[in-house]
């Protein structure tokens, strides 16, 4: 059993998101060692009613994924406990600020029923609430990898936003969910607890008190992971809070967040599209070490089509509200969402990160995107004659390509940029393209085997997705 102390003169900050506001510093901030406690784990809470039944007796966002056919359960339980709120100096460790904030929340589980389907890693999602409720990004890139290579995957409700607003979980479900509380009895008005609420989850896995929500698993890696603003909130995390309390084995940042510790001794794994080196990554790069891997994925959005196809029919059935559309329909300038596949690069790093945490095998570096100014926004990169971005990762999409792939687009209307922007580009070829890139179908489907191959050797792909693309290429139309 691993004991997390840190004696007080280590700690140095309140865990908050950017906008919120600092508690004032106690006069007499706790004193000696400090430790992650186990939260109270109550459940698995009974799902009374099939998801989308009017009731909304079920876990919001229940996936519609066919779990039993990869021997899998879902299950949700309430984890109730006290946390701490930190300070959260830029780039710095924090300091305690004060404890004792009662919370309850919930977690979302998805795992093996059967040891034996187990490898030994729990991927745990900090819920994206941009969108006002929970959102489970990561989940709905790797599904599938994490379910045939036997992860478990838990979400964790950890911000206020995603509980308490007016699309959060109380509202949606005051039955359901009614006793939930990250604010302390409305003491805590910003995300504070939020920090020591998501350690706290790693805790439930690894030393369960009540119900274990991994029954019959034995967790030996467990990694922290988040997309764009989870990704924020993890950097900061990351830098800050983690460091005086470390219950995580590795912490992957998708999409998002500034700068990481050089110092930290946590392994920690960041990747970007296109779009989100464009829009500010490609200023804020570091060099790899031994603690640190960064990637950078050619043609990847920020919002691509593969999650959206995935999540959208939940996100409509639980929040009624649709995500950009993908394709021509989109109000964009250009189709909507890259197709790129940046599922197959989170795949890969998710076995790289536990393949560096069991046997400290630390992944292979990646060329970075060719970026000429940083300056202006988006950052200036070269691209080729078909417009396709230059460096960085290049899958099959983007290395034989049968369509124009990008992390940018533009919005027909300005209130639509942001959006249009984050979902990229995809612009079939016309059919003359088509023949002069690949004269015959044989000679497209070679030039798809050897880069995806080379993929595979370099380490960015797993073989299953390798597999997947060269059967795709061979049932395409082309030329």
């Amino acid at each position: 059993m691993r004991v997390f102390l840190v004696t007080a003169a280590l700690l140095a900050g309140l865990v908050t998101g950017p906008a919120a506001a600092t508690p004032a510093a106690p006069a007499s901030p706790p004193a000696g060692p400090v430790a992650v406690p186990s939260p109270v784990v109550t459940g698995p809470i009974p799902a009374k009613a099939p998801p989308g039944d009017p009731s909304r007796d079920y876990p919001f966002f229940a996936t519609d994924q066919n779990l039993r056919a990869y021997g899998y359960v879902e299950e949700e339980y309430f984890v109730d406990g006290t946390a701490n709120r930190y300070t959260t100096p830029d780039g710095a460790t924090g300091t305690v600020v004060d404890g004792g904030h009662g919370y309850r929340t919930r977690i979302v589980v998805r795992r093996p029923i059967s040891p034996k389907k187990f490898n030994g890693t729990a991927v745990v999602e900090w819920y994206n609430v941009t969108n006002t409720f929970d959102y489970e990004v990561v989940w709905s890139r790797s599904f599938r990898h994490l379910l045939e290579a036997g992860y478990v995957w838990v979400g964790v409700s950890a911000q206020g936003t995603g509980v308490h607003s007016p699309r959060g979980l109380k509202a949606w479900s005051p039955g359901r969910y009614g006793s939930l509380d990250l604010t302390d009895g409305g003491t805590v008005t910003d995300d504070a607890l939020s920090y020591d609420v998501f350690s706290q989850a790693a805790q439930a896995l690894r030393h369960p008190r009540g119900a274990n929500p991994v029954p019959g698993l034995d967790v030996r890696t467990v990694i922290a992971t988040g997309q764009s603003q989870s990704a924020s909130r993890l950097t900061t995390y990351a830098n800050s809070v983690h460091p005086i309390a470390p219950v995580y084995d590795a912490i992957a940042i998708v999409d998002g967040g500034g700068p990481v510790r050089t110092d930290l001794t946590t392994k920690v794994f960041k990747t970007a599209g296109e779009y989100d080196v464009l829009a500010g990554q490609a200023a804020r790069r570091q060099p790899d070490t031994g603690r640190f891997v960064y990637w950078e994925i050619a043609g990847a959005s920020h919002s691509d089509r593969h999650a959206y196809l995935v999540n959208n029919p939940i996100r409509l059935r639980d929040a009624g509200v649709s995500g950009l559309p993908a394709g021509p329909t989109a109000p964009c300038v250009a189709p909507a969402r890259s197709n790129v596949p940046y599922e197959y690069v989170l795949d890969a790093m998710f076995d790289h990160i536990a393949g560096w945490v069991a046997r400290g095998t630390r992944p292979p570096a990646a060329p970075r995107i060719e970026v000429t100014d940083t300056s202006t926004r988006p950052a200036t990169a070269n691209r080729d004659d078909y417009q396709i971005i230059k460096g960085g990762i290049r899958l099959a999409a983007v290395a034989a390509p049968t369509e124009r792939n990008t992390g940018w687009n533009t919005g027909l209307t300005p209130d639509r940029d942001s959006a249009c922007a984050q979902g990229g580009t995809w612009i079939p070829f016309d059919g003359t393209t088509l023949r002069e890139l690949y004269p015959t179908h044989a000679q497209y489907v070679r030039a798809v085997r050897q880069v995806t191959n080379q993929n595979v050797r370099d380490g960015f792909l797993v073989q299953a997705d390798a597999d997947a693309t060269i059967r795709a290429a061979e049932r395409a139309d082309v030329p």
